[in-house]
């Protein structure tokens, strides 16, 4: 499995980001284990601030806040060489303040967000009790496979 991912960072952080080697290894691992059976594929992840979240959550979901990963899936009207997933925007400042509130390394959450963004790209839903299940098993083993424990267990 080869993934390009075009990556953009477009706000500013004092938090450490991850670099585009960790984002492919990431999205190739979440691929991997949901199935996905072409041997490339590419998508754009772009990291930005508060304010640009805020406004492409408002504009394509109607909720008024940055949320931490918004998926924006691809279907092209012609077979593509290399196929394009979509893209994938990650507010950092969400991220960062997710993982400190949920006690958890910040890469681990950032891991977390990208492969759960990627399974949307795939077609992945929680909105019904059964396609959360299946959504979150999936994210559970890619995690599992990079030495992540369980996001959902809580550690209070």
């Amino acid at each position: 499995m080869k993934v390009q991912a075009d990556y953009q960072v477009a706000c500013e952080t004092a938090s450490e980001l991850p670099q585009q080697a960790d984002i492919e290894l990431w999205v190739e691992t979440a691929l991997a284990l949901a199935g996905y059976d072409n041997t490339e594929a590419e998508l754009t992840v772009r990291v930005v601030d508060p304010a640009e979240g805020r406004s492409l959550n408002h504009e394509f979901r109607s909720k008024d806040y940055a949320t931490n990963v918004l998926s924006f899936p691809f279907e092209a009207p012609i077979e593509m060489p290399i196929p394009l997933l979509g893209d994938l925007v990650i507010c950092a400042q969400v991220v960062e303040r997710e993982a400190d509130e949920q006690q958890k390394p910040l890469m681990h959450h950032w891991t977390h967000m990208v492969i759960h963004g990627t399974l949307h790209l795939l077609g992945y839903d929680h909105i019904e009790d059964a396609e959360a299940e299946h959504m979150e098993r999936i994210e559970k083993d890619a995690l599992a496979r990079l030495d992540i424990p369980d996001p959902y267990q809580i550690n209070h």
